[in-house]
């Protein structure tokens, strides 16, 4: 099976300053497939989709790495063009539907721009291709949605139409930035349910952000293990859940929550896994800016 997104040796920091966010960050994710980052707030899952997408916040750089989508290392190409590759290939679905709405437009110029603006559809096609992907997401009354702005629009609504832009355009890759924060347990399992549908029907490489292992289990094939911007455990979903190599991934799988068991108390990450991974951090540090000493 081909690779769709190769991201190989990635780092980052914030500018001006040596400290890095992203640790040499190695992930492959082969086409219609669907890889799930994990690790605690602060570990680099969403800037590394981020930075795949070339949406990094302007106070952070990536200073050597490659990202391959299809074969295209996108460091090497223009803005335009990365812009283009981008816009035709990937898309990204945000995690809250009602920031990520412009309030002031409808609903259908925001699916249908991108159709138009960035891979040249006509109008009228992209607004038929709008109307298909509200069906697909079983919104009722696509038409009338189509006219409607965001606040008129429930949360699973909103969460519905950046799905169906998302799928839009037909991307091989979609990045999933924890597409279900914002929403209530219900609504968040036909949300999850729907874009797995999507991914195999559609055929879609599929980066899955999340910090839920609940999630991980039922959507992911592969994933990656994060803290502090390093990858600490790169493995399949069924022997991370049978048998997790890293300790951080033994400590983060012991403190999910059972709801076979809900009398018992939340087990936090032991102290002493967090020196472990803290040290190995430390480690690369050093390598890396010995290495890159060595080559000043």
């Amino acid at each position: 099976m081909s690779t769709f997104l190769e991201i190989r040796g990635l780092s980052a920091r914030l500018r001006g300053t040596e400290q890095r966010l992203l640790r040499s960050v190695d992930i492959a994710l082969p086409a219609a497939t669907v890889r799930g980052l994990v690790g605690e707030s602060g570990a680099g899952k969403s800037m590394i989709g981020k930075a795949v997408l070339g949406i990094l916040p302007k106070a952070v750089e990536i200073i050597e790495g490659e990202i391959l989508l299809d074969g295209q290392d996108l460091q090497k190409v223009s803005p335009a063009e990365r812009r283009r590759l981008i816009g035709a290939k990937a898309a990204l679905i945000p995690q809250d539907p009602l920031t990520a709405l412009n309030p002031v437009r409808r609903i259908g110029p925001q699916i249908t721009d991108r159709l138009v603006d960035i891979l040249g559809w006509t109008r009228a096609d992209a607004t038929n291709r709008a109307l298909e992907m509200l069906a697909e997401v079983r919104i009722p009354e696509p038409e009338r949605t189509m006219r409607l702005y965001p606040h008129e629009l429930s949360g699973g609504m909103r969460q519905r139409i950046l799905i169906a832009s998302a799928f839009a355009a037909e991307p091989k890759l979609i990045i999933a930035d924890e597409p279900t924060t914002a929403l209530d347990v219900t609504v968040q399992k036909q949300i999850l349910k729907l874009i797995g549908e999507l991914q195999v029907r559609h055929g879609t490489a599929l980066l899955f952000v999340t910090h839920d292992l609940g999630v991980v289990a039922k959507t992911c094939d592969t994933l990656s293990v994060l803290y502090a911007g390093k990858v600490v455990e790169d493995t399949t979903t069924e022997r991370f859940f049978a048998a997790p190599q890293h300790p951080y991934s033994s400590a983060l799988l012991a403190a999910t929550p059972r709801h076979t068991d809900p009398s018992s108390s939340l087990t936090p990450v032991p102290p002493g896994v967090l020196d472990v991974v803290a040290a190995e951090v430390a480690a690369s540090d050093a390598t890396w800016r010995s290495s890159r000493s060595a080559h000043a």
